[in-house]
């Protein structure tokens, strides 16, 4: 794919979401680190319904200490993993208290060095919370930048590594919004929803998901053929 290519895509992205951001809820940059750090291997959802309860009450690192783990880790029990979470989020909390008064860094490698927290909550936070360039490569992310052929790669690091490299610059702070929301709700996993996709044509996946387009077109038309004659033809 072709930088010109590139910026089309971007530009028709940010011409339909101008403002995107992540959909985990949160009211300071504290709460975003944890709901990041929940987030892994789950849903948004499910992590949007378990910290709703804990952060109606805990707006800093020492909340959820006083909470104490046995009862944050039932508070988040519906969440995968969420025992080896509560144990990382309670240990995260008490260096945040102890070596940073309660106050989320904003570097790399003060993030990466808290219990939980890797390359891609480190970027998360980076970007949603500070404003910098950085993208969290998720499941979302790698497939639409490997089918499209936006930013092809054998990992995530790789992925990262050209995303960072490809995306306009003008783009790049909300990039990773963008491709996360449109492999989530367009250039889904199983069926990609290509007939519904605004960058459909600039996109490079050789195996596009239109025969619901074109079914619909030929119904409107009155060219579809009659089912059973269809499925004779079939091998």
């Amino acid at each position: 794919m072709n930088a010109e290519k590139r910026k089309r895509i971007f530009e028709r992205l940010a011409a339909a979401n101008a403002n995107p951001t992540t959909e985990l809820e949160y009211e300071n940059t504290f709460q975003l680190l944890i709901a990041v750090l929940l987030s892994a291997q789950a849903t948004d959802r499910s992590v949007n319904l378990a910290t709703r309860h804990i952060f109606d009450i805990c707006k800093t690192p020492q909340d959820i200490l006083d909470m104490g783990l046995e009862t944050f880790t039932e508070k988040i029990r519906t969440i995968g993993l969420y025992k080896t979470k509560a144990k990382n989020a309670l240990a995260t909390c008490a260096i945040l208290q102890a070596q940073y008064q309660g106050v989320v860094p904003d570097t790399r490698e003060a993030l990466e060095a808290l219990p939980g927290v890797g390359r891609k909550t480190a970027n998360v936070v980076l970007n949603t919370a500070f404003g910098q360039a950085a993208m969290a490569v998720d499941t979302h992310i790698f497939r639409v930048s490997n089918r499209t052929g936006l930013a092809p790669g054998k990992n995530v690091r790789e992925v990262e590594d050209k995303l960072m490299r490809f995306v306009p610059k003008e783009y790049l702070l909300d990039a990773h919004h963008w491709l996360i929301l449109h492999g989530r709700y367009i250039c889904v996993a199983r069926a990609p929803k290509c007939a519904q996709c605004g960058i459909e044509d600039l996109c490079e996946f050789k195996e596009k998901n239109l025969a619901s387009a074109e079914r619909r077109s030929a119904r409107k038309t009155g060219t579809a053929r009659p089912a059973k004659k269809a499925a004779l033809k079939r091998p």
